[in-house]
């Protein structure tokens, strides 16, 4: 069976990283001019529930992580703060 791992269990992942890392995905969904009812259908969530993720009230998985950067057609270093340090 696999485990979920959540981002924010892993130590590299601080508070303000997972900020940024919403925040990049924000500005990356509405560059696209994708709604948040787009990815959540493409995630199999309901749009409050993506909405929660996108806003930090609940955990996103790495799993998650990894699908929305598909989903955007956008390379996780451009989601990722702290990819280019």
């Amino acid at each position: 069976m696999e485990q979920s791992i959540s981002f924010n269990q892993l130590n590299i992942i601080t508070d303000q990283s997972t900020a940024a890392i919403l925040g990049n995905i924000k500005k990356i969904r509405l560059e696209k001019q994708y709604s948040q009812t787009y990815l959540a259908s493409k995630l199999g969530l309901s749009p409050t529930a993506y909405s929660k993720i996108e806003l930090g009230r609940s955990k996103m998985t790495l799993s998650a992580l990894f699908q929305i950067s598909a989903i955007l057609e956008t390379d996780l270093a451009k989601i990722l703060p702290f990819a280019y340090e």
